[in-house]
């Protein structure tokens, strides 16, 4: 692995960070750049709001771009699955647990790029993503949540 490149991401999260730039720069910089000169061409600029708000708007798609650029050249994409021992979570997987009073929830281990939790997917780092990490089914792990600690069982681990 490059240590240039250390944080773990899956494809579609990079795919979805390069549409973020994509659109960024094709699609919003150009129209705000529009409305800027638009607005310039209104006259005195130092009293002209949709101006100073559109310069505005341009300096934060710029620190976005560079934010998002940085961020690029630090991404792995991993393939899930493909690294690893086989029938144990890993980067990418989808667990499936049960907790103490039965209820099942299944989260993919993502980078901390992709976290999403109403979708389902935690991080590596998250407590709950570091307990399940190397677990095979039917493992019991310990994990201190923010509400107190709880025992979830590993009920299946699938890769997609």
């Amino acid at each position: 692995m490059d240590t240039s490149r250390n944080v773990k991401i899956t494809r579609p999260g990079y795919d979805k960070l390069q549409a973020e730039i994509k659109w960024l720069w094709t699609v919003e910089r150009p129209r705000v750049t529009a409305e800027v000169e638009a607005a310039a061409a209104l006259g005195d600029r130092s009293e002209n709001a949709e101006y100073i708000y559109g310069k505005k708007r341009l300096r934060e798609i710029d620190r976005r771009l560079q934010f998002l650029s940085k961020k690029m050249e630090r991404l792995w994409v991993v393939d899930p699955g493909s690294h690893g021992r086989p029938g144990r979570a890993d980067f990418g997987a989808f667990v499936t647990i049960e907790d103490e009073q039965g209820g099942q929830r299944t989260y993919q281990l993502v980078g901390p790029d992709e976290v999403d939790a109403d979708a389902g997917r935690i991080s590596i780092d998250s407590p709950v993503g570091k307990a399940l990490l190397g677990r095979e089914v039917d493992d019991e792990v310990d994990v201190m949540r923010p509400k107190g600690p709880t025992v979830l069982t590993v009920i299946d681990i699938a890769y997609r």
